[in-house]
């Protein structure tokens, strides 16, 4: 194994675990509680780009089906994922992978990191309310109210911070050399 590949399995880990602890800070609203486990996605893409990225929220995804309790609320297991907020768990995986593809494309900066970070805030929303809405089995407008609006406003602050933490993380991370420096990034924030 080369130590890029290992360097990568080390980062995808790391943070599964940080998605791990932040899941831990929450409280119930609705159906679906509000968590740390998005702002932990939103670093996570911002930080590792999208194919770490998505990997790290795989794992995280794994470590919780196979009962280890990661999940919001130290959840664990497989009724979690099939149940009505599986979807925006499954949904990590591409918000990671499109969120760390945008930024990719376009450079590491603090305003496109903001705009992937809402992008990858709207996946995530629309993977929870359809899992939501069938499991539930609620209309596409309770789904909607329930599964998404409340999360509006807080996904927006969770974006910007996780832009703004993401950035300065990966910068420290490339002038270490433990990520590939991308020359697209803006220095100017």
């Amino acid at each position: 194994m080369t130590s890029t590949k290992l360097t990568a399995l080390i980062l995808a880990s790391i943070f599964s675990a940080i998605t791990a602890i932040l899941a831990q800070i929450q409280f119930q609203a609705f159906i679906v509680p509000f968590s740390g486990q998005t702002l932990a996605v939103g670093l996570t893409a911002t930080i590792l780009g999208s194919k770490i990225g998505a990997l790290a929220m795989f794992c995280y995804m794994l470590l919780g089906l196979i009962g280890i309790p990661v999940f919001a609320g130290f959840e664990s297991g497989p009724h979690v994922l099939i149940g009505p907020t599986g979807g925006y768990i499954i949904g990590f995986i591409a918000t990671a992978y499109i969120t760390g593809k945008i930024l990719e494309k376009t450079s590491f900066n603090m305003w496109m990191a903001i705009i992937a970070n809402i992008v990858g805030m709207c996946v995530t929303l629309t993977f929870g309310v359809i899992q939501l809405k069938f499991i539930a089995d609620l209309s596409w407008h309770a789904a909607i109210v329930s599964g998404a609006l409340p999360f509006l406003i807080v996904g927006i602050i969770k974006a910007i911070l996780a832009s703004w933490i993401g950035i300065v993380v990966r910068r420290s991370l490339e002038n270490a050399k433990l990520l590939p420096v991308n020359h697209s990034i803006k220095k100017a924030v």
